[in-house]
């Protein structure tokens, strides 16, 4: 069951984190591995893991907020049967706080980069007759959290997309769904924390741990899991649904 085999998986932001988890387990599972990534260093180390481990994977240098670079990225890899729009960046702040700035900034990666990288992909889906895309939304896109308005934006604009693009490419048999974390442990987060609570770290780990209602963070590899059973053929019959992989936090937190 779940077997990717024969199948061109498209991962981007797939050098860390959630994204890493996720080109391991396609390849493991069989898939040949196409990471887009702005972290060439990062993207290299997943290639060599998931090469080590006998999988197909190819690293590719791209800034999804640029469409001529994910077009030429995309004409590269040639053929697609999934893609994951995995890539995104964070930030901190309130709609007055947030700088015009830092807004085009999130919107760009998030939000663009998403777009850019399904303009790019679905011709070529259609072109092998249908296929699979995820895209990684977050619990931000539909409840409030405190200090995240660009994120919480840019998250909303993609759980939007997902239900666009699943309605509107069922009948050329592509699937469309997204999942949605809450906070997951990742090497950013510990970067987050070293870099704003200096000191703190143990401390503040251990609450936002417990700001789950299970008590701790995801697991990429958790998060890589379902998004394999997403993209394997045996959801089929899933498509333009949001799959919240929180830990109880939406239904569970008050």
């Amino acid at each position: 069951m779940f077997s990717l085999k024969g199948k061109s998986a498209v991962i981007t932001g797939g050098g860390s984190g959630i994204g890493k988890a996720i080109s391991l387990c396609f390849a493991k599972q069989g898939a040949a591995v196409h990471i887009i990534e702005l972290n060439a260093d990062g993207a290299s180390e997943t290639v060599q893991e998931i090469k080590a481990a006998g999988g197909s994977a190819v690293a590719y240098g791209c800034d999804v907020s640029r469409q001529d670079q994910v077009l030429e990225t995309f004409n590269q890899i040639g053929s697609v049967d999934i893609l994951v729009n995995n890539a995104g960046i964070a930030h901190i702040g309130k709609a007055d706080t947030t700088s015009e700035e830092d807004f085009v900034k999130v919107f760009n990666v998030n939000v663009k980069g998403a777009y850019n990288c399904l303009y790019a992909a679905i011709p070529l889906l259609k072109k092998a007759g249908g296929g699979v895309i995820l895209n990684m939304a977050s619990i931000a896109a539909v409840v409030g959290i405190t200090d995240r308005f660009a994120y919480s934006m840019s998250k909303g604009a993609i759980y939007a997309m997902t239900l666009s693009v699943a309605r509107d490419y069922m009948a050329d048999h592509i699937r469309c769904n997204s999942i949605s974390p809450a906070r997951v442990h990742t090497p950013f987060v510990d970067g987050f924390i070293a870099k704003n609570y200096a000191g703190q770290e143990e401390e503040i780990f251990e609450k936002l741990s417990k700001s789950q209602p299970m008590g701790r963070m995801g697991k990429p590899e958790e998060v890589a899991n379902l998004a394999l059973y997403l993209c394997s053929d045996e959801s089929g019959f899933i498509t333009g649904n949001d799959y919240p992989l929180d830990g109880g936090f939406i239904k569970l937190n008050n």
